[in-house]
């Protein structure tokens, strides 16, 4: 979409001058707002023509049955889907009793621009009726981070050139018909009518509708208030029914004369509220958005995105598309988790229904990173959300023969929700992902509080699962048998080495948490010789390595398996899991996605500098990239191996992922993880940021494209900023104590008095690595 010529290429904006009805679901994807609580995808104010409604909160879903060919103890048994809640952004219009339709009469202009700085989506048209009447229509929406159930519009109509009767109506509509987005008959059942009305309410000004979900049992209550401003004689009426408020506005515009109307709407939900408590707590968020007003409501969006970019900030000179990227990437991470508050952070955030609303080990492994070195209580509610969710992973690991804690592959509300076990249930890695974002956060933030009160049960109950799920041989190694890991063409092996050197992180975190709190860890029943156990399981951890080849193995045996036959493999049959089966899938070698490659990165403590380059060089020969959290991975690691201009290529693929639609399902939303992937390839790839053991450091080096990049780091309350050019890298305290970071191995004491400036070593050259035929990245010069 960015390539084309009606969407622009600007630092701190999206913009598109021009409707364009093929990619408008896509454009619904990048022009959508959320806060982490709430989701408005960016469709048009009139609601058509549109390419997939969405209004959503987070943890709101539905449930339907998964039914199996043939049953199987420990398959979960329903499903979760997240579902389209109450419409609070539809503003019709109608023209002398004409529909403002843009698909038909003849649109003069539509343009539409994403305020990164400000948070607003703009948008402005001049249509000309099929009667030749002729109106300008400006909007300006918001969903609010200071307020987490507020979102709003400004909505006004302008008479052109001639006078004109106007009708505005701004609704309230539940269970909206929903193009079909899946081929499963149980989902999209779900999705037909998931709300069951409750209440409908209008007087005034003011609507008002409850519903619940019947499976589910959750009630919505949405809420909206409006102030109309318009010439003498405008008038309005307001009314309801079960799944549909309206409030309508009628006035007469002489030419140049405008109609203004200001809609607040205010989101609720409770499993556990009654009616009438959902219903005060609409209002109550109504009454306080009120008083804010509009302006105030955008005064604050402008002030909290301030404090977010002066301490978030990445800035690229040389590649004016990845600057616009990064941007965008990191609005959309913080949409996707700032107000999510102890909820999960779906992988598609609020922006779309794709993977039902579902939230995966992603979140860990690649959005909280991101988050934990800009905005640090997110990463803190993320996962306290899975803290919450205990009770149901000790209750799968309880069916699942195991100790401990076993966190669900896909979820909503905390209970495995996959039917595809090879895929689901033994991709176990989940728990050391997410202890992985514990330790991190608590090394970024020094949050005392948290490591006590949640880092401790975490840890303690995913290194018990690890203990239990693991065995020793007759030679005392430990081994991690019938395992998926990270790379989905490859399922239940033996020993993934990802999955065995994050769970060694996991046992010798859990042990020293334990030691720092025995308290704690006493009432958790964990006693020493448990503790110890975990020690020497972390201790004897198997890792495979094929020493004739001298490169690790993706999982015991992987290197002995026939290759797969890529010459033979027509580009139109990628991505390979839709046209082959997966038991060909997992006697190959194939790569989806960066799997040993990820290891290298998340514990290149492990691997000397050799086997770094001798591994990435193996695997990227493998590796076919059909899944969007690859690109970024091996961005990172081509930068750290020497590959720069490789790691540049990837690092668009990952920036680039929705903008240009490459995995061509934008149009179900936005592809999260690969958003903060673009963070990630720039700072620890091209920063070569590693944060290890409480040790913060750097081995900067830049490609061709780039002149600059900089970027800032939230670091135990202090604030550093990092600047890169081809010949040095200066570091700047900005604000907090002084801090000891590491580059190019060399100490540093970085001070708020003076910048620390270093120069670059030279890079030692290597062999470019091959990709499979027909899977290299587009060159980007």
């Amino acid at each position: 979409m960015i390539t084309h010529s009606s969407y622009t290429v600007e630092p701190w904006a999206l913009g598109e001058s021009e409707l364009r009805l093929d990619v408008l679901p896509q454009s619904e994807s990048v022009f959508a707002l959320s806060n982490g609580h709430i989701g408005w995808r960016g469709n048009l104010d009139e609601g058509e023509p549109h390419g997939l409604p969405g209004s959503y909160l987070n943890g709101v879903h539905e449930l339907h049955p998964l039914p199996y060919a043939e049953a199987g103890y420990g398959y979960p048994e329903s499903g979760q889907t997240a579902i389209n809640v109450t419409n609070g952004k539809i503003i019709r219009l109608l023209v002398n009793d004409e529909p403002f339709d843009l698909r038909y009469g003849r649109l003069v202009s539509h343009k539409r621009v994403l305020d990164l700085r400000t948070g607003l989506l703009h948008r402005t048209c001049e249509w000309t009726s099929p009667a030749g009447c002729t109106v300008r229509v400006r909007s300006t929406r918001l969903v609010s981070f200071t307020q987490r159930s507020i979102a709003a519009v400004s909505y006004e109509v302008e008479a052109v050139d001639a006078e004109v009767r106007v009708v505005v109506q701004s609704e309230l509509v539940a269970n909206e018909q929903l193009p079909s987005v899946t081929g499963d008959p149980r989902v999209a059942a779900t999705l037909e009518s998931p709300l069951v009305p409750e209440e409908d309410f209008a007087t005034g000004t003011r609507m008002r509708l409850v519903h619940r979900t019947d499976r589910s049992g959750l009630r919505v209550a949405v809420a909206a208030d409006h102030v109309v401003e318009g010439p003498d004689g405008t008038g309005s009426s307001s009314e309801s029914g079960p799944d549909v408020a309206r409030l309508t506005v009628t006035s007469v515009l002489g030419p140049g004369e405008r109609l203004r109307m200001e809609k607040t709407v205010s989101y609720g939900w409770s499993g556990v509220r009654s009616l009438p408590g959902v219903r005060d707590q609409v209002e109550a968020a109504l009454a306080g958005a009120r008083s804010t007003g509009w302006q105030g409501l955008v005064d604050d969006q402008r002030e909290y995105l301030d404090a977010f970019w002066a301490r978030a900030d990445v800035e690229v000179e040389g590649d004016g598309e990845t600057q616009q990227a990064v941007r965008f990437a990191l609005f959309h991470v913080l949409q996707a988790g700032a107000r999510a508050e102890q909820r999960a952070i779906p992988a598609k955030g609020m922006t779309g229904s794709g993977y039902d609303g579902h939230s995966f080990w992603d979140t860990e492994a690649f959005v909280l990173p991101l988050l934990t070195y800009t905005a640090p209580q997110a990463v803190s509610e993320a996962l306290r959300w899975r803290q919450d969710t205990l009770p149901a992973a000790r209750e799968r690991a309880h069916q699942l023969g195991l100790r401990g804690a076993a966190f669900p592959w896909r979820t909503i509300d905390g209970s495995e929700c996959s039917a595809y076990w090879p895929a689901g249930t033994a991709a176990f890695h989940v728990n050391a992902d997410i202890a992985d974002a514990v330790v991190r956060y608590v090394s970024a933030t020094g949050d005392e509080t948290f490591e006590r009160e949640t880092a401790v049960e975490i840890l303690v109950e995913t290194a018990r699962l690890w203990s239990s799920l693991g065995h020793h041989d007759h030679h005392g190694r430990f081994h991690i048998d019938g395992v998926t890991g990270p790379d989905e063409y490859s399922a239940v092996m033996d020993d993934n080495t990802y999955t065995n050197l994050m769970a060694q992180s996991n046992l010798r975190a859990a042990v020293d948490v334990v030691e720092r709190h025995p308290r704690q860890a006493a009432v958790f029943g964990v006693d020493d010789e448990e503790s110890a156990a975990w020690r020497d399981a972390a201790d004897a951890m198997s890792v495979p390595y094929n020493k004739e080849l001298e490169v690790h193995e993706q999982h015991h045996g992987s290197t002995g398996h026939q290759v797969w036959d890529f010459a033979g493999t027509s580009p139109d049959q990628y991505p390979l899991m839709l046209h082959f089966p997966y038991f060909d899938l997992y006697r190959k070698q194939v790569v989806k996605q960066a799997d040993l490659v990820l290891a290298m990165y998340l514990r290149g403590d492990y691997f000397d500098a050799e086997q770094k380059a001798r591994n990435f060089a193996y695997y990227e020969a493998l590796t076919v990239r059909d899944s969007s959290l690859s690109a970024c991975v091996q961005a990172v690691m081509a930068a750290e191996v020497g590959h720069l201009r490789l790691a540049h290529d990837y690092l668009v693929e990952a920036a680039r992922m929705d903008l240009e639609d490459l995995e061509n399902n934008t149009r179900d939303g936005l592809h999260i993880a690969s958003l903060a992937g673009t963070w990630m390839a720039l700072v620890a790839g091209f920063g070569g940021m590693r944060h290890r053991g409480g040790t913060l450091a750097f081995t900067p080096r830049l490609p061709e494209k780039f002149s600059r990049l900089a970027f800032m780091l939230q670091i135990r309350g202090r604030c550093l900023r990092v600047e890169i050019s081809a010949a040095e890298t200066a570091y700047r305290l900005l604000e907090g104590e002084p801090l000891e970071i590491r580059h190019h191995g060399e100490q540093v004491t970085v001070t708020r008095d003076a910048t620390e400036r270093r120069g670059i070593p030279p890079l030692a050259s290597r062999p470019a690595p091959q990709q499979p035929p027909g899977r290299s990245p587009v060159r980007h010069e």
